[in-house]
């Protein structure tokens, strides 16, 4: 038989009504022999770019797809008729495709919702270029119209598609073995022969094999509220799985060119890519700059001219090198918008945060206000933060306080207009536990047996059942050979794991586009939020193209803030945080006696008793505490805390790295020591450390493999002997296990 291919296809973000997760589908299209495949989502596009990227890499041919609500008229929003309209699916046959279907899907949400997100065909018209429709299923206006209306009334709805797409325009045969379907298909073969319009035989895949279908059903219950015994408004046979080709030529002996046609539609659909470089908003320039970059050098050294009144060579030849790789790898206008409305925010008496992550390593975001920490003073490194190695988009968290961060939100929406700004979506998945419990309830098992299940899945974020069964044995034994409901249960949880159960808004996540997002990103709505909501997710939106940044609100700082007004009011006095001295001697006698119950990441029991034995004296102290004390480096703790009394005598692993390791008393704690150590030893530029750096953290092993002979043969170009302390190496096998952390020089992970 000719190829067959899956154009009518739901996953997980079919919310409540997919039970298919994206990479086991890709992996079961694979296995079955297919070379391409539709992703088709209710009304949404939220699953497409992972789809995108699933499929690639296993060699499959994505195609970019959604099933559309379309409506008599999207700004009507009644009653029962106006809920959802009638399906549609649409395929986006090249880049054009995809914008407008982003745009449709984008204004089903913005214009049209009203239980689910409809368009209607002034829409569909406006926007129909570079996409393939298709009828549907039995939901779809056509066969509906001919179900409920007569075949004349659907003849009408069929001329009125032609008409909008022409050739691109195909009729769906659907076998589920549903008597509507059979009394509706050979209408449609008619149909299809009278105005030469194509049919295409399809299966309205919800999961991914014929035994995930009692799992499918119990979403639907999750969904409607109903249980398995109330069968009313189950509309699904047990068919919806992913068919091989086989299969489905054997449910359309009397059509195979509905089967070939699906593979003419692969093929009218070219290769094109979604993903794009972060395409920056314009900053507005004040009067006498032409260019950001001319602007920024001013701002910099403006903020030079405070902050180092000593204006030294070397801090000139470190902001003019910065100032030249952000120049060169196109990002000037980023800084000009972060500096701009952190600038704004301190102005409106928002407290801003200090600066953390890798953007402490800039000397340009310490001078333009972005960053209160200044990198030279700390010895940190800018190739952390932008590595003229490695193009990526920097990346700054801004921390406001909680109140403060809706003014600081506010200011950017005036500034840049509502429909460049967005948030940005998150996805309530079915974690293990709460996979188990949703099942349960569904099938009735008794709720002390279900939370007795629940409970024997360990805590730890991102467990699997999966994981969970191999070190729970007590699990898998009820999996395999316990009472019926409780291994039911744990099936179904298996096949449910991870499906999404709803939206929400990331927590900081917001979007600045250089235009209509509209014309870039598909969007959505939330409750929780007055923005336009992404639909794609924080970690994957960038890639098409979006500039995301972080404004985090943060209740610490609303409690400085509070505790600021309160000396103000009791006091008289007008402090900033700024103004807190960093040697103040009753603060280190605080934490000297280990004083810190509800002090950030220093209230830990066993934090406070390391802080009663080392004495901090000063804020370096602290620093290496905090990235000291976490599993694995907590071994080096005692070594610190004696070394620092003088009861251990401290040993350098080279005499070339006495420098940088002397304030951390010999022991490498941070990744910019480790950075350091690759260019003074190993003769490394410090862009190729910090790929070193990279690899390290994220365990690429053979990443590090390759880098470890170039750091011997730098080594051994450099004639560098190295020196072996007794207790403490700097040897290749334990140089990772030596990168530590704190908040301000950040962590390999």
């Amino acid at each position: 038989m000719s190829e067959f291919t899956h154009l009518h296809v739901h996953t997980q973000y079919s919310i409540l009504d997919g039970a298919a997760r994206i990479p086991d589908l890709i992996a079961r299209a694979k296995e079955s022999g297919m070379k391409a495949l539709a992703i088709t989502d209710h009304g949404n596009m939220y699953g497409v770019l992972q789809f995108c990227n699933e499929a690639v890499k296993k060699g499959i041919k994505p195609i970019i797809g959604c099933e559309i609500y379309i409506t008599e008229d999207r700004h009507l929003k009644r009653g029962k008729q106006d809920r959802s309209g009638n399906h549609l699916i649409l395929l986006a046959k090249n880049l054009e495709g995809y914008r407008n279907l982003s745009r449709l899907t984008s204004k089903g949400f913005l214009e049209g919702f009203y239980y689910t997100p409809r368009i209607d065909k002034e829409l569909l018209r406006q926007h129909s270029e570079g996409l393939i429709a298709s009828s549907a299923c039995i939901g779809g206006e056509v066969p509906s119209s001919i179900l409920n209306k007569g075949e004349e009334e659907g003849e009408k709805v069929l001329q009125e598609y032609i008409d909008i797409f022409g050739d691109d325009f195909y009729l769906e045969l659907q076998n589920h073995n549903l008597p509507e379907q059979h009394k509706v298909n050979p209408i449609l073969a008619k149909l299809a022969e009278k105005y030469n319009c194509k049919l295409i035989a399809t299966n309205d895949v919800h999961y991914i094999h014929k035994e995930d279908f009692e799992a499918h059903r119990i979403l639907i219950c999750l969904n409607t509220g109903k249980d398995l015994d109330d069968k009313s408004s189950m509309e699904y046979t047990g068919q919806e799985y992913l068919k091989s080709p086989e299969e489905m030529a054997a449910l359309f002996p009397d059509y195979p060119e509905a089967l070939a046609n699906t593979r003419e539609i692969v093929d009218k659909i070219e290769d094109f890519d979604i993903k794009s470089r972060i395409i920056l908003p314009v900053f507005p320039l004040p009067e006498g700059f032409d260019k950001e970059s001319e602007y920024l050098h001013h701002l910099t050294y403006e903020g030079a001219k405070e902050f180092y009144p000593e204006l030294t060579d070397e801090i000139k030849a470190r902001l003019d090198y910065e100032l030249k790789v952000i120049n060169d790898m196109g990002f000037p206008g980023y800084f000009l918008i972060v500096q701009d409305f952190i600038c704004k925010a301190r102005e409106m008496d928002v407290i801003v945060g200090p600066g953390r992550g890798s953007a402490a390593g800039s000397a340009v975001a310490y001078c333009t206000g972005i960053t209160n920490i200044d990198p030279i003073k700390y010895n940190l490194l800018f190739e952390r933060f932008l590595n003229p190695e490695r193009v990526s988009m920097p990346d700054i968290d801004i921390d406001f306080d909680d109140e403060g961060r809706e003014k600081v939100l506010d200011y950017v929406v005036d500034k840049y207009g509502k429909e460049r700004v967005a948030q940005i979506v998150t996805f309530g998945t079915m974690a293990a536990r709460l996979a188990i419990r949703d099942v349960a309830r569904v099938l009735k098992l008794p709720l002390p047996d279900a939370d007795r299940i629940a409970k024997m899945v360990p805590e730890r974020p991102g467990t699997t059942l999966k994981a969970a069964y191999k070190e729970v044995p007590e699990l898998n034994d009820i999996k395999k050979k316990g009472q019926p409901l409780e291994s039911k249960t744990l099936q179904f949880a298996e096949t449910l794991e991870g499906s999404a159960r709803h939206t929400g808004t990331h927590a900081c996540g917001v979007i600045i586009g250089p235009d209509d997002l509209i014309d870039h990103v598909p969007l959505s709505i939330a409750k929780d939020s007055k923005l336009m909501v992404t639909q794609y997710e924080g970690k994957l939106v960038e890639s098409v193209g979006m500039l995301k940044m972080d404004f985090l609100g943060l209740k610490t700082l609303s409690i400085i803030k509070d505790a600021i007004e309160n000396i103000k009011q009791s006091k008289g006095d007008i402090i900033t945080p700024d103004d807190i001295p960093l040697d103040d001697e009753k603060t280190f006698e605080l934490y000297q006696r280990g004083d810190t119950v509800g002090t950030f990441q220093f209230e830990s029991e066993g934090m406070r008793t390391y802080l009663r034995e080392l004495k901090p004296t000063n804020i370096e102290d602290l620093i290496a505490m905090n990235a000291l004390y976490r599993p694995g480096p907590m071994a080096y703790i005692p070594m610190f805390i004696n070394r620092k009394h003088g009861k251990e005598k401290v040993e350098y692993p080279h005499p070339k790295l006495e420098e940088i390791l002397k304030p951390t008393h010999g022991i490498m704690v941070y990744q910019e020591q480790i950075m350091q150590t690759a260019q003074i030893i190993g003769g490394f530029s410090l862009g190729q450390a910090d790929l070193l750096r990279r690899a390290m953290g994220k365990k690429k092993r053979d990443i590090m493999e390759t880098q470890k002979v170039v750091f011997v043969e730098g080594a051994a170009q450099k004639r560098s002997k190295r020196k072996k302390p007794k207790r403490y190496t700097a040897s290749w096998k334990n140089l990772p296990s030596m990168v530590l952390t704190v908040p301000i020089r950040q962590p390999i992970q």
